[in-house]
């Protein structure tokens, strides 16, 4: 086992990135395509075809999902991700072609290097190119290129960041994973901890949920922050108790992140489910308490595994 994303069955990564101008995009590709939920909690989400994974709405099964930077300019790097699979016949056979089915979420990162240079559709082929199922890069790369961690004092006072992955498996072969890039507005803790956040005039870190009482106002900081990531599992889901798992992934998040869901956040977790496994009973509480569990330990991978400035 991997202890990743990948160790779901027929689940590919890719990351694309420009080193230089600090930003990239990351495609998590469902071979045979997927059931998929999504739970949207901050208040300043960049997203695409979200409304199509309501479980009101008729469309099951995607083909990938995108995580990207370079906020809502980003989301153009999905269309090179579209291309890419049409060419490969992937998508929603509607005759004259195939539709590939592709979610997308992205993340602010304008200031951490070149402002304009953002993900596009050469960025989303190539990462679509480079997908894998044999090895997963965190830290500073795809989504987590430009990525950075407790904005309270702006550009001066954050941390590197990046994107992270975990997984965990039972004994009769359930499996839930979580990838998660990770760019915050708040602190990241490890057990009660901050490891990565705002840091004060001396390279101390301050507690960033505590300077916002103190402060009594965010609003220089609206719109530039957000964490967003994929759970995936084996286990059979329908698309409403695939969107119930996001819903309870977010758990995860908050178990490591603080402040989180904040206004000045557009947290979004997509989950996935290949349909490997189907539980007789309850599967939902199962699969959602294991990815809460898996979503924190990513965030917290993501973090380690960046780079420090």
């Amino acid at each position: 086992m991997k202890r990743n994303i990948l160790d779901i069955k027929g689940i590919k990564v890719g990351h694309a990135q420009n080193l230089d101008g600090k930003t990239g995009v990351t495609v998590v590709i469902a071979e045979n395509s997927a059931v998929c939920g999504v739970d949207v909690r901050g208040a300043a989400p960049g997203t695409r075809e979200t409304d199509l994974l309501s479980p009101l709405n008729a469309m099951e099964r995607v083909n990938a999902v995108v995580l990207s930077g370079g906020s809502a300019f980003g989301l153009e790097s999905a269309c090179g991700v579209m291309d890419y699979m049409e060419e490969k016949g992937m998508g929603f056979d509607v005759g004259v072609t195939k539709v590939p089915i592709i979610p997308a979420a992205v993340l602010y990162d304008l200031e951490n290097g070149d402002a304009f240079c953002r993900p596009d559709k050469e960025m989303g082929k190539q990462a679509c190119e480079n997908a894998t199922r044999e090895v997963l890069l965190e830290g500073d790369v795809g989504a987590g290129c430009g990525a950075t961690i407790g904005k309270l004092r702006g550009t001066e006072g954050w941390c590197n960041s990046g994107i992270g992955s975990w997984a965990e498996t039972t004994e009769n072969g359930i499996t839930v994973a979580a990838l998660i890039a990770v760019n915050a507005f708040g602190d990241v803790l490890e057990k009660g901890t901050i490891i990565a956040g705002t840091k004060d005039e001396n390279g101390d870190f301050l507690d960033t949920a505590q300077g916002i009482i103190n402060l009594g106002s965010t609003l220089s900081f609206s719109g530039k922050n957000t964490t967003i990531g994929v759970i995936a599992t084996n286990v059979k889901l329908s698309k409403a108790q695939a969107a119930k798992v996001a819903g309870m992934a977010h758990d995860g998040l908050a178990r490591c992140i603080s402040p989180i869901h904040t206004t000045l956040d557009g947290d979004t977790l997509f989950c996935l489910s290949t349909e490997e496994i189907e539980l007789p009973t309850a599967p939902v509480d199962l699969v959602g308490i294991m990815a809460a569990k898996v979503t924190e330990q990513a965030v917290i991978r993501g973090v380690k595994a960046a780079k420090p400035f």
